[in-house]
């Protein structure tokens, strides 16, 4: 470590030392250490060995003097932190001014581990203050020790503490119970608030607090414009501080004489209800407020046992688990939504008089804590969204994969590293698939078979089991599509039976071959690709929309019972695509299609994000106009039958089949306005 002196008896005997400090590396104690190197004297930093480079790391960040910093190797988890007696023997009489910061700073800790570090470190804190006769131990206690008191809580307030029920309440109240009886040294204890970042860089080590909710922020702004007025909670109020203003304070406070044995709230007197916290940073991330928040204690006259029971159904437990896993918000922040203490802080106002230290309100600098989150800290900058951490070394099976869209994601996912198992019936053109996204160097496998045969999708399943385990990723993707009007259909039952067939049963075949593997290891992905006609009801497609939308009802109903088994139903409803199913009707020639690249997108999209439905506007605008105008919706849909014909392959008609059929201008544009959708 380059620049740090490492203390020895030697060393420091001829050191006059000022300052003792845990918890350095911190977030708190980084910035303490800034503002100590401000004035006089040595500042000794205890550090475990491991923690070396990181403290090295952020001395050069925070722009430290590293020469006037002397690393005391020890452990806060070990008597007297670890140091040695020689280390206390050449300190003993040298520091001033002992300050203790290290300790868990988050609610989500296991009860052992706050136990240890939160009442443990600072018993042997005390005790290495005392051993090398300190001149004042300087507390970092937090808020959390006056648990959830009822009301306002004084800073020469302690026993009077309520609700210690969690487990970091009650090792921050205990802690600071054990400086308040120390009688060998002076100490001073400091109470901050809710711990945000800096006030003027927005920076900040962690996600905590109101950081938690940012990700549900986040959220509302994809989701909805920032005029839209939304629904809240009013809340307890929430104590925000950020951290510049509780280390000047500390600081300071710290260097004023006449104060030991004092407590100190480091506290804003006014503080906002969480539902105007939550309104600040969204308008500082650009996203629609709470218009109207409810206040949660109207709720206060149903009666607590009621409460408790509705809370513990297993429906709601489920559906409240699932958004706080979603917003990334631990279910231990949620006690706090109505947190009931205020705090009084006359003594820190009156320690502070005359020196220039105030608490900024958080709209002047909520947009910075927001921005620095947004850019190093939001979660989502941290998924592998790549198609290659998705697939890599997993098993990916995809039904008609010899060409089309099939093919296209086949190509995508073998490039990614996936196992790719590809399927379908021409062996010629299936294995000349394979062949060449093996020699590109694709781990890829073929298997035909018929998907419309049962028996043949139990070979299917039985073999790629023997093979390869298990499948992680099954994509139906192998469909027949007719386009015939009903009337064309009098003597064409056999239609309805095909699509049914292949399209409906054959995928239930898979489904149902692959899953109980999927189930076993609790993790799995069905993709279904399904079509735009299931959302637009198409005319002239109602023997293939009809398969696919059985298909489409079936998924819905299965991710019902199979999510809690870690398995996701994803349905893609494809627009118009241009491959050889479509090819028989010579108008879609010169009609706006995608390309089978640009279908293999969406399928891509659903296998790294596993939504449980990817659509294109168009085809959600359809269902949507469908479901609130279905008069009118029939309508469009009656002009679209009448507009387009059908095909000379639908009537059977081979003259026709021969000529050049070219469609109308308005067959053009109105295939054009209503693009992707099947007519």
């Amino acid at each position: 470590m380059t620049g740090v002196t490492t203390a020895s008896p030697t060393d420091q005997g001829m050191q006059r030392m000022s300052y003792f400090v845990t918890g350095a590396t911190g977030f708190i104690g980084r910035h303490l250490v800034s503002n100590l190197l401000k004035r006089k004297g040595t500042i000794h930093v205890l550090v475990r060995k491991d923690s070396l480079k990181k403290l090295d790391a952020i001395g050069k960040k925070m722009g430290w003097d590293m020469k006037r910093l002397v690393v005391v190797n020890g452990d806060m988890t070990s008597p007297k932190c670890g140091v040695s007696a020689a280390q206390v023997k050449a300190l003993n009489g040298k520091v001033k001014h002992f300050f203790h910061l290290a300790a868990i700073y988050d609610l989500t800790a296991s009860a052992d581990a706050q136990q240890d570090s939160n009442i443990g470190g600072t018993k042997h804190a005390l005790d290495l203050a005392a051993a090398i006769g300190a001149g004042c131990f300087h507390h970092a206690s937090s808020i959390a020790a006056a648990g959830l008191y009822p009301g306002v809580f004084r800073e020469d307030m302690f026993e009077e503490a309520e609700g210690l029920d969690d487990p970091y309440l009650a090792t921050k109240h205990e802690s600071e119970g054990l400086v308040r009886k120390e009688q060998r040294i002076p100490w001073r204890i400091y109470r901050p608030g809710m711990v945000v970042g800096h006030s003027q860089t927005g920076e900040i080590d962690k996600i905590d607090g109101p950081y938690y909710f940012f990700t549900f922020i986040k959220k509302l702004r994809e989701m909805l414009p920032p005029w839209m007025p939304t629904l809240g909670i009013e809340g307890g109020r929430i104590n925000v501080v950020p951290v510049d203003y509780v280390v000047d304070a500390m600081d300071h406070i710290a260097h004023k004489p006449r104060l030991d044995g004092h407590c100190f709230h480091l506290t804003d007197p006014e503080p906002m209800r969480v539902g105007e916290v939550l309104n600040t940073f969204a308008r500082a991330g650009h996203a629609p407020e709470m218009t109207m928040r409810i206040d949660a204690r109207m709720f206060a006259f149903v009666p607590e046992g009621v409460r408790g029971m509705v809370g513990n159904l297993p429906p709601v437990r489920r559906f409240i688990g699932m958004l706080l896993r979603d917003f990334r918000i631990p279910k231990e922040v949620m006690k706090f939504i109505t947190y009931p203490t205020r705090f009084d802080n006359r003594e820190s106002e009156r320690a502070l008089k005359g020196s220039g230290i105030t608490l900024p309100p958080l709209e002047s600098y909520a947009w910075r804590l927001w921005d620095y989150w947004e850019r190093h800290l939001d979660p989502d900058l941290f998924i592998d969204r790549t198609l290659k951490g998705t697939v890599r070394n997993k098993v990916v099976v995809i039904t008609g994969g010899s060409s089309g869209i099939g093919l296209s994601t086949a190509q995508r996912v073998a490039e990614a590293g996936a196992i790719t198992v590809i399927v379908a019936r021409g062996e010629k053109e299936l294995f000349a698939a394979r062949d060449e996204m093996k020699a590109k160097g694709g781990k890829v496998f073929a298997y035909t078979a018929d998907l419309a045969d049962m028996a043949d999708c139990d070979r299917l399943v039985k073999e790629v089991i023997a093979a390869h385990g298990h499948v992680d990723v099954l994509i139906n993707n192998a469909g027949r599509s007719i386009r015939r009007s009903i009337e064309a259909s009098y003597d064409r039952f056999h239609d309805f039976e095909r699509t049914m067939q292949l399209n409906y049963f054959g995928s239930i075949r898979l489904i149902m071959g692959f899953m109980p593997t999927m189930t076993h290891r609790r993790k799995g992905h069905v993709i279904n690709i399904s079509s735009i006609g299931v959302l637009a009801n198409s005319p002239r497609f109602s023997a293939y929309v009809a398969s696919k939308a059985a298909l489409d009802a079936f998924s819905r109903c299965a991710q019902g019972e199979l999510s809690g088994k870690g398995i996701s139903f994803t349905t893609i409803n494809m627009p118009l695509v241009k491959t050889p199913m479509i090819a028989p009707t010579k108008m879609y020639d010169s009609v706006p299609t995608l390309t089978p690249e640009e279908a293999a997108d969406l399928v891509v999209k659903g296998i790294i994000e596993r939504p449980s439905r990817i659509a294109t506007r168009l085809g959600i605008f359809a269902s949507v106009l469908n479901a609130l105008a279905p008069k009118a919706y029939e309508v469009v849909m009656n002009t679209a039958f009448e507009l387009f014909p059908d095909s000379a392959a639908a009537r059977g008609d081979k003259k026709a089949l021969r000529g050049d059929v070219r469609p109308s201008n308005e067959q053009i544009a109105f295939a054009t306005l209503m693009r992707g959708v099947h007519w």
